[in-house]
């Protein structure tokens, strides 16, 4: 399982790496470029299953926490 992500900024453009929760996902983000929150898009369950260069540790697992966040 991977456990960092390249988060990338859908508004600036700034990626900065992070560790994900491996146990459970992440709703919000702050942009350390420009400020902006980033939040899930539709259909994701956290924000690097939506602007991360790999999804979070449930996903990778298929594990039924993400689906049954939304």
């Amino acid at each position: 399982m991977i456990d960092h992500s390249v988060i990338t900024c859908p508004s600036c453009g700034h990626q900065a790496t992070e560790q994900m929760p491996i146990d459970a996902c992440q709703f919000f983000y702050d942009c350390r470029g420009c400020g902006a929150l980033l939040k899930p898009k539709s259909g994701d369950c956290c924000v690097f299953c939506s602007y991360g260069s790999v999804p979070c540790p449930p996903s990778q697992q298929a594990n039924a926490c993400c689906s049954d966040a939304l």
